[in-house]
């Protein structure tokens, strides 16, 4: 028979894993993929039939020329022609990759911003208020002074997406911090962590929640601020999204241009589903929802 000698500090780390499992909510299987999928999809499914079927009622009331208000059934078919070209995967690919590249680059501004802001008063004290202002700043007032910065260029574009974005990452970080337990700051002070140490072991994952609120708003704005800067500021060659639209409104095409709008409705919801997704496994493994 063997006999192990259990050191202190080996004590201590089990009694603080002991801790944490019981702030986490219980593991348990999960249903099958094909339930949890169809639970989620059948309220967005109903909603979708029920603007479709108020959308042709409105045309069938004649409330526009069907020229200016196509109807359901042209709008789909024009959409399954136009989903089969190469010419407008290429644009959703452009538009993508620009959402994608400034939405990372807000998060990372965003992210330094914040910890910065939360961690020294006087930084909070001066620009504070500052940030909560560009947060709530409409994205198009920035584009006369990002054309007079970059031209007609993508740059002008990434400035927008960036600064319209960085904003509520920064504060959905500052909130997350803000409301971290002082237990669990003194919990951690006990524990020797200190500096960068101490931000990355409790206070950025107890501040997980609101971040990721942060993140979600901010993929709202940069999303909200690419196809405005799609529309105003059209980079040659560049033919994105928001391009093929405003090509759409100049021809008088409304089938197109609701055509156009559906997707960047699409995307949107996509996006919303991935965020929901992130939000909800993190809500479920803090107890916080129901499995």
């Amino acid at each position: 028979m063997v006999i192990r000698e259990v050191s202190p500090a080996s004590e201590k780390t089990a009694q603080v894993t002991g801790l944490d499992a019981l702030e986490l909510g219980p593991t348990t299987g999960k249903p099958p993929l094909g339930p949890r999928i169809w639970r989620s999809a059948w309220p967005k499914l109903l909603a979708v039939a029920i603007v479709v079927i108020a959308w042709q009622a409105v045309v069938w009331a004649e409330w526009k020329p069907e020229f200016v208000l196509p109807g359901p059934g042209t709008v789909f078919a024009d959409l399954g022609d136009v989903l089969t070209t190469a010419d407008f995967w290429s644009g959703v690919w452009l538009t993508l990759t620009r959402a994608i590249t400034g939405f990372l680059l807000a998060v990372a501004i965003g992210t330094v911003v914040g910890a910065a802001v939360s961690r020294f008063a006087p930084l909070r004290a001066a620009i504070g208020s500052l940030i909560t202002g560009l947060q709530t700043m409409p994205s198009i007032m920035w584009f006369p002074l990002a054309i007079l910065l970059f031209q007609i260029s993508e740059s002008a574009i990434m400035f927008v997406v960036i600064i319209g974005a960085a904003p509520s990452v920064a504060n959905g970080l500052i909130s997350g911090i803000d409301y971290v337990p002082r237990t669990w700051l003194r919990v951690g002070q006990v524990l020797g962590m200190k500096g960068i140490a101490k931000y990355r072991h409790l206070i950025l994952p107890a501040s997980l929640p609101s971040f990721i609120s942060g993140l979600k708003q901010g993929w709202a704005f940069s999303w909200r601020s690419l196809m405005a800067g799609e529309l105003l500021v059209i980079v040659p060659g560049a033919l994105s999204i928001g391009v093929r639209m405003q090509q759409a409104r100049d021809l008088s095409d409304s089938s197109l241009v609701i055509c156009y709008i559906i997707v960047v409705l699409i995307i949107g919801i996509l996006i919303d589903v991935l965020f929901n997704t992130a939000d909800n496994a993190l809500r479920r493994r803090w107890g916080l929802l129901g499995s």
